[in-house]
């Protein structure tokens, strides 16, 4: 791993923008998005559905290069996937007929590198996977199928995961599980995240800052900053503290929703009209 530069920061999104071309014409994306997320961060980004969080968080990861505008790592530009940026996606995409161990270590098959057995057998015993190696993915949960995604994304000792709503299709309770095994080994190893989610509730519990996202086009509307001291309790939850701050990005993310569909509507009225 290169030696870090802390003059800048750890990952930097420099105006942003991602425009798709379909067969219906251009569809803006993302728009001009800027955002400094600092080494040993833990950072969410949330909105409504169709909002470019992904397209943003892929972009983060080199796997969508950008229409215009940057995003930098250690203040090196990111032009593609990059060995100290790794990756969980909303499916643990196992490959079915390879063993839990075996699909950990496939990434490094590929790359022709040696994987270390010892850092991947600690992470194994950490997330309680311990003993599983050698099972199949289709005898494992969906908890313990993202718990092999998160210690294949990690057995690279990546400076930066990127988590893309990894636990949306988890039942409540295994998700909370998962929240709090996320903190336990970002206060390990405080490696610095990147997540997507819709829970409003679950970047309150992991994050440091909370990116909202406006209506499409995306573009980042407002970033707070969670004021709670690690490691954090599920007590946190019923405070007033967090009761504010969720109604307060949820009246951004609906409102924003609102007055967009209100300004498509005038301007669809004022087209008829014309």
């Amino acid at each position: 791993m290169a030696a870090r530069d802390s003059q800048f920061p750890k990952l930097d999104v420099r105006e942003a923008t991602k425009v798709y071309h379909t067969r219906s014409g251009d569809l803006l994306a993302i728009d001009r998005c800027s955002l400094a997320v600092e080494e040993g961060e833990i950072v969410s980004i949330v909105g409504p559905s169709g909002s470019g969080k992904t397209t943003l968080l892929w972009s983060m990861s080199g796997l969508h290069h950008l229409t215009s505008g940057e995003i930098a790592l250690d203040g090196q530009r990111v032009d593609g996937p990059h060995p100290d940026i790794s990756m969980v996606f909303q499916d643990a995409n196992l490959l079915p007929w390879r063993t839990i161990v075996a699909n950990i270590r496939f990434p490094f098959e590929i790359k022709g590198a040696k994987p270390d057995t010892a850092w991947i057998d600690q992470l194994m015993h950490r997330v309680g996977l311990e003993g599983f190696g050698q099972r199949m993915p289709r005898e494992l949960s969906g908890g313990m199928q993202q718990r092999v995604a998160l210690v294949r994304a990690l057995s690279f000792k990546p400076s930066v995961l990127l988590m893309d709503e990894p636990f949306g299709a988890l039942d409540a309770f295994t998700r909370e599980e998962m929240n709090h095994l996320i903190e336990e080994i970002y206060l390990d190893t405080r490696t610095t995240i990147v997540l997507v989610t819709h829970s409003i509730d679950e970047a309150i519990f992991l994050s440091d800052r909370i990116v909202v996202m406006s209506a499409r086009p995306g573009r980042i509307a407002n970033i707070h900053r969670v004021p709670f001291e690690r490691p954090r309790s599920l007590e946190i939850m019923g405070t007033k503290e967090v009761f504010d701050l969720t109604h307060t990005i949820k009246s951004e993310i609906v409102g924003d929703q609102i007055s967009k569909a209100r300004n498509r509507k005038n301007a669809a009225n004022l087209s008829k009209a014309s």
